[in-house]
């Protein structure tokens, strides 16, 4: 996004850094950037019901009062921007709003009140489940275009946007926004899916943490769009430790976000995949992370068949090599 980093390792958006000691934590173990949790328009709106459902719950169960409390109204973004702006302030490395709305106008004018808290940048969280029947494809796309222009325009600081990987086609969606000036893609939105409880007969929401090897489907397109693209590339999802920041980088991403490796390892995470680059890029020769980025991207290997599905193909072809060394019984 054009922000010097000193590090490719960015704190992804979470309850992680909400605790501005926790915070303090990250950067001192070495993260080199933080993502703040996103400011989703659609729990403010969830929570602003709530509150007035609450406040309302024993309205006219006096003759002599109609009300309990006094007209209150939620607070709106106020909470979580002032939150941000405390976060921008006790921190010395970089830090980057998070943004996923409604509405058009809200897009706009909630970029602006971030932009006002000192941000670095803003994430377009673009998280959505489409339901709607009759909404084409290309009117998705062409919607999320839009918004990014529109956001562009309004604001002076970069703009980023967090994709899901379930368009029709990526590359497209990738080369259009990168047209109308994304200055960087995050790759891939990790989508919180619901389950059942099949005991209580009942939906549920588990936690949704990342595993190792849950970072291909990130490393194919980074591979895919690296010296493609103007925008910057950040490889999201399935990031746990030094040889997945490694590998990422190689396909040509610029950095990588993590959470969950965190949640389940701890802060000092951070510092053993620092630890963990260099001694590799020490053991490699290499002086600085240029001097491989990309180097196993699709521009730069010479397989023509690299990152494409004869690779499936050929791990197909050599499938009776696999059984005898693994065989079923």
């Amino acid at each position: 996004m054009g922000i010097e980093l000193k590090n490719p390792i960015i704190i992804g958006a979470s309850n992680l850094v909400l605790d501005l000691d926790m915070a303090k934590k990250l950067e001192e173990a070495g993260a080199a950037a933080i993502v703040y949790k996103s400011l989703f328009e659609e729990q403010l709106h969830l929570e602003a019901g709530e509150l007035e459902d609450e406040l309302h719950e024993y309205d006219e169960r006096n003759a002599e009062m109609t009300s309990l409390f006094p007209h209150v109204e939620h607070s709106g973004p106020r909470a979580h921007l002032i939150a941000l702006k405390k976060l921008k302030e006790s921190v010395s490395i970089p830090v980057f709003a998070s943004l996923n709305c409604l509405y058009d106008v809200s897009w706009v004018d909630y970029a602006k009140n971030l932009e006002q808290t000192g941000v670095d940048g803003i994430e377009l969280n673009f998280y959505s489940t489409i339901s709607d029947v009759d909404k084409s494809s290309s009117q998705v796309e062409d919607e999320r275009i839009e918004i990014l222009k529109k956001v562009k325009s309004a604001v002076k600081i970069p703009v980023s946007v967090k994709l899901s990987p379930f368009y029709t086609n990526m590359m497209n969606v990738v080369y259009r926004m990168d047209k109308n000036g994304a200055d960087g893609f995050v790759l891939f939105n990790r989508l919180f899916q619901p389950d059942i409880d099949i005991d209580a007969v009942d939906l549920k929401v588990p936690y949704n943490l990342s595993h190792k090897g849950d970072n291909r489907l990130a490393l194919r397109f980074a591979g895919l769009m690296a010296g493609n693209v103007n925008g910057s590339i950040c490889s999201n999802t399935g990031v746990m430790d030094g040889d997945d920041v490694i590998s990422m980088l190689l396909a040509g991403a610029d950095t990588v976000q993590v959470v969950s490796t965190i949640y389940k390892n701890g802060v000092i995470q951070i510092n053993r995949m620092i630890e963990e680059l260099s001694s590799w890029m020490k053991k490699k020769g290499f002086e600085s992370i240029s001097d491989f980025k990309g180097k196993l991207s699709k521009k730069n290997v010479t397989d023509p068949h690299a990152y494409k599905r004869a690779q499936y193909v050929d791990y197909l072809m050599k499938s009776r090599e696999y059984l005898k060394k693994y065989p079923v019984n």
